[in-house]
């Protein structure tokens, strides 16, 4: 249920690298399941600036209300507006229709701590003994 092919950060934001330059962002299949049924996301439009470890997003569910926090710095290139109008998209398909930004990153270094899906599944888990949140 985790693509092999793509980026983790511990936060639970999957990254697929656009080929050029961009990063796709989304949430990942294990952190859906744990929110339960998506009700409502709050996006940044496209232009706004996100700076790694600060909140980009708001996500509401059934269980819960958090904000989504960034895994790199950049500029926001494209919003999927589908899943501000159908939250459960999200639910559906987290690693296609689900999808929530793209990302020009603006600091390529970050890049080098994104996760693995095996290492951001032992993480999300707490199999790597650092909590199921990753904290």
């Amino acid at each position: 249920m985790h693509p092999d092919g793509l980026k983790y950060s511990p936060q639970h934001i999957w990254l697929k690298d656009e080929g050029n330059g961009n990063l796709r962002l989304g949430i990942t299949y294990y952190y859906q399941e744990q929110l339960k049924s998506v009700v409502f996301l709050e996006l940044p439009g496209v232009g706004a600036e996100l700076k790694r470890g600060e909140p980009f997003a708001t996500i509401e569910s059934s269980k819960v209300s958090t904000d989504l926090t960034s895994p790199v710095s950049g500029t926001v290139i494209d919003a999927n507006l589908s899943v501000t109008e159908k939250p459960g998209l999200i639910n559906k398909d987290p690693y296609g229709q689900g999808w929530l930004l793209v990302v020009r990153p603006s600091q390529p270094d970050e890049l080098k701590s994104l996760l693995s899906a095996a290492k951001y599944l032992a993480i999300a888990s707490g199999e790597a003994g650092e909590g199921p949140w990753g904290t």
